[in-house]
């Protein structure tokens, strides 16, 4: 000892302790070797912080251990390696597309795994288009992913549907996707050149007729007839009950209507002033059958009169009624 009553130890027999203070802490009792007691709240410390974090530390290997406990981490890491080891063997033997068809692509597939799925489809707006169209047109598919489903793209498919006159494509998060529909009403049936179109209430074309549940709408024929669609359905208004018996309306040189009944009458509309007359030919209707008569075409341009042409055969009848009349006077 000194004069301190302190032990002296020579510098040579603390180089083992220094050498490998684990095995020094080893055999050592408790509280002996003073460093300690400088790490135990250090470790403590950082302890309680990797805990507020929701991370377990222990020793050098806690961080590590945290970040592998990550949710979702196992998925993420197995569907990487797959990819890594996989991807360069699929595209070598042309089998990524056909993987990309059956289960999507990686990032959907990684989105999916997440919980960012398509889920939920809304349509709503839509009457003439079905459903079914609208989601096989918009390339809507379970093996998407919102995050990278292209909205813009699927309005563009969209707005190539002749019916469809707006669409609005809106990504809801985590799993739902709206579509919501303008249609363009089918307003009137046009024929020209022995094609017949769909058209709106303002002559546009919509689309071809294919569908047997629009022929019952108003029909026009003749150049710039679809134009004036309008017009011809406020004369089939003005019908009244005769409208039923009314098949199409057939534009002349752009001018004046005829109509084409569907006993295969014709009769012709003035100029001026149709509505008056299809008003007139519905109470001679009425009151004398004249469309049931053996008519070939009714003639109400001149205003006051009208003109009747009767069939082949009606007029044949006719003169010889005439002739027998004639030579029974005589």
């Amino acid at each position: 000892m000194d004069g301190g009553r302190r032990l002296l130890r020579p510098v040579d027999g603390l180089k083992p302790a220094l050498a490998s203070p684990r095995a020094a802490l080893a055999g050592a009792p408790a509280n002996s070797f003073h460093g300690l007691s400088f790490f135990q709240p250090r470790l403590r410390n950082r302890a309680k912080t990797a805990r507020r974090k929701g991370l377990r530390a222990s020793n050098d290997e806690g961080g590590l251990v945290a970040f592998l406990r990550l949710p979702g981490l196992g998925s993420v890491l197995a569907i990487a390696f797959l990819g890594g080891a996989g991807l360069l063997g699929t595209v070598a033997g042309g089998q990524y597309a056909l993987f990309v068809a059956e289960n999507g692509r990686p990032r959907d597939l990684i989105a999916r795994e997440f919980g960012f799925g398509l889920d939920a489809v809304t349509i709503a707006g839509q009457i003439e288009v079905g459903e079914k169209e609208i989601l096989d047109v918009a390339g809507v598919d379970p093996k998407l992913s919102l995050p990278f489903l292209d909205a813009d793209e699927m309005r563009r498919k969209l707005l190539a549907v002749p019916l469809i006159k707006n669409v609005s494509v809106r990504k809801l998060f985590p799993d739902r996707l709206v579509i919501d529909v303008t249609e363009r009403r089918p307003f009137g049936l046009w024929q020209k050149g022995g094609a017949v179109s769909i058209v709106a209430a303002d002559g546009a074309p919509i689309d071809s007729l294919h569908d047997p549940k629009f022929e019952s709408l108003p029909f026009v024929v003749g150049e710039g007839a679809n134009e004036r669609i309008g017009e011809y359905a406020s004369l089939l208004e003005a019908a009244g009950d005769l409208r039923s018996k009314i098949s199409a309306g057939i534009l002349v040189s752009q001018r004046r209507w005829t109509l084409k009944m569907k006993t295969g009458v014709e009769v012709l509309l003035p100029e001026v002033g149709p509505k008056a007359a299809v008003a007139r030919l519905s109470r001679m209707e009425q009151d004398a059958h004249v469309l049931e008569k053996d008519v070939v075409s009714l003639d109400l341009r001149v205003p006051g009169k009208l003109y009747v042409r009767l069939t082949e055969e009606a007029a044949a009848a006719r003169e010889a009624a005439r002739s027998h009349g004639k030579g029974a006077r005589t």
